[in-house]
């Protein structure tokens, strides 16, 4: 059996964050012993050749990956599902969800995170500080960033938005979104959005469901050029539109060089919006293409699970991709597309990393159950599930071998 806690080396060192992953197999089906020291991976090795660290963790059994990220949740709305009444934004509810959020998050392998933030209206900019806060008890467990996301900035009541938008970068919102769609002139919206990320050298990150090809070209030309770069979701629409009219504002978002974030797991939009951008146009176009999960159990898709694996799982069975280009859309492209350092599992490389019991990455995505989270070199997080059988003509309890474990 694997060790269920880091265990201690007799040949201990000084520092406290060193870890041996021991036994862990890669997805080329190396099986491979992982250094670990300073929050980065220090040496990858044939199994047993590597000197022991002042801890160990077996993960015989376990395929090691590098940790998938979110890159589109919503932290102040999420688990309001079945909350009576009216949705609270009073900071210290806004907090625990948020935080609550996040960790169902991290557990099922994200070690970062992006939080989009509705503000203006009645309630301001408080969701955003209850949201920061939230990152600040999250530290050293998983990586949490604000996205603001403005209701309105065009007309008399955009320039009190405007200048919410500016105050929430102040704040501490790392990343300037909306929802341009939901204003009364979208293009001034996303120019309004676009000319603060600039002044403040922002990443932008904006909402669209893509169903008008024309306004969307717009908002891609508009984003070209842009730096940093800008993300772009869910973009469920347009599915909805003949394949040829789709290719040709396919092809613009490609020229503009934003990255589209699809939610595979229902978005964040009503019923009418959802829907999954079609990914592998996208990909033969040569956009970059992200997934993140959208809604946690909210008005939106209350029975939203945040979990990576699902989204790698759903892109997999139903948009044609193979299993490691699915998973590579949580991990690879999700931290790209967020602006992170690139992940492998590799010496040199920071130690963020996923370790799934399974021995392929198609079977991990089928039955993904029991999990080991490392972040910045620690173990964070840990999900263990045993299946057993029960015989019930002998009355007595299965234990399913360890090869079909979950």
């Amino acid at each position: 059996m694997p060790d269920s806690q880091p265990q201690p080396s007799d040949g201990a060192t000084a520092d406290s964050t060193a870890l041996l992953l021991r036994g862990a197999r890669l997805t080329d089906g190396r099986t491979v012993d992982v250094r670990i020291g300073g929050g980065r991976i220090e040496a990858v090795g044939t199994a047993g050749s590597l000197a022991p660290h002042s801890a160990r963790l077996d993960l015989t059994g376990y395929l090691l990956l590098p940790a998938p990220a979110e890159p589109h949740g919503h932290g102040d709305t999420a688990l309001t599902a079945d909350s009576p009444g009216p949705v609270s934004y009073a900071r210290d509810d806004v907090q625990r969800r948020a935080t609550e959020a996040a960790l169902l998050q991290l557990g099922h392998g994200a070690t970062a995170l992006r939080s989009h933030v509705r503000i203006g209206g009645v309630h301001g900019l408080d969701p955003l500080e209850a949201v920061l806060q939230a990152r600040r008890s999250l530290r050293g467990l998983t990586d949490l960033t604000a996205v603001a996301v403005p209701r309105l900035l065009t007309g008399v009541a955009g320039a009190d938005g405007l200048a919410m938008l500016r105050d929430a970068v102040k704040m501490g919102a790392a990343v300037v979104g909306g929802c341009p769609d939901d204003d009364p002139d979208p293009t001034g919206y996303a120019e309004a959005v676009l000319e603060t990320a600039a002044e403040h050298g922002c990443p932008v990150d904006l909402h669209t469901h893509g169903a008008d090809p024309a306004r969307l070209a717009r908002l891609a030309a508009m984003a070209g050029g842009l730096r940093p770069g800008v993300t772009i979701g869910p973009c469920a629409g347009l599915t909805l539109l003949p394949r040829e009219i789709a290719a040709r504002a396919v092809d613009r978002l490609a020229a503009a060089g934003v990255t589209v974030v699809c939610q595979p797991q229902g978005g964040c939009g009503a019923v009418e919006q959802r829907g999954v951008a079609p990914v592998r146009l996208l990909r033969a176009a040569g956009v970059r293409v992200a997934a993140g999960s959208g809604a946690l159990r909210d008005v939106s898709n209350p029975v939203g699970r945040g979990d990576p694996l699902e989204a790698a799982y759903l892109l997999a069975s139903q948009s044609g991709l193979r299993a490691q280009e699915a998973y590579e859309t949580v991990a690879a492209a999700a931290r790209e597309a967020m602006g992170l350092p690139e992940v492998r599992v590799e010496a040199g490389f920071p130690a963020e990393l996923l370790a799934v019991r399974g021995e392929r990455i198609s079977g991990v995505l089928s039955l993904a159950y029991s999990r080991i989270v490392v972040h910045r070199g620690r173990v964070v997080a840990r999900t263990s599930a045993v299946r057993e059988y029960c015989d019930s003509a002998a009355g007595v309890a299965l234990e399913l071998p360890r090869q079909g474990r979950a």
